[in-house]
């Protein structure tokens, strides 16, 4: 037997969240426009990829990092001769990708401790700014 479950079509919360990154994609496309004259279709892998791979303030850990329990290599790196490009070795990689995997509970167990920290910091910051009202 099925059970039917209603639920509410908005939700503030992420409708806030969702808003703020919108902004922020718009804004670096917005950027990167002129130089693109106009294509934004064009410009918006990099300015996605740019987003993923930047670490955010209250996690201090990018969404590749968390997704992928890795670091990304960024495009321009892998026209450089750095360390990680000159001794890469697919065979190794693979095996401390596996080693990382059970590493990532560690790290979202991390990032999340990290959040409650930085909301109790956005609400004692805030309700230090905010006067008691007694009526």
């Amino acid at each position: 037997m099925q059970k039917q479950r209603f639920t509410s079509v908005s939700h503030p919360q992420a409708n806030g969240k969702v808003k703020v990154t919108n902004r922020i994609l718009v804004q670096g496309i917005k950027k990167r426009l002129d130089k693109a004259g106009g294509n934004w279709i064009e410009e918006l892998t990099s300015v996605l990829w740019s987003y993923r791979t930047t670490p955010r303030g209250s996690t201090r850990e990018c969404p590749f990092t968390l997704v992928y329990g890795t670091e990304a290599i960024i495009p321009a790196e892998l026209g450089m001769p750095s360390h990680r490009i000159l001794y890469f070795n697919e065979t190794h990689n693979s095996g401390l990708l596996k080693e990382h995997l059970d590493l990532v509970d560690d790290r979202w167990e991390t990032t999340s401790i990290r959040t409650q920290r930085y909301k109790s910091t956005m609400i004692n910051a805030h309700n230090k700014r905010v006067k008691a009202r007694h009526f």
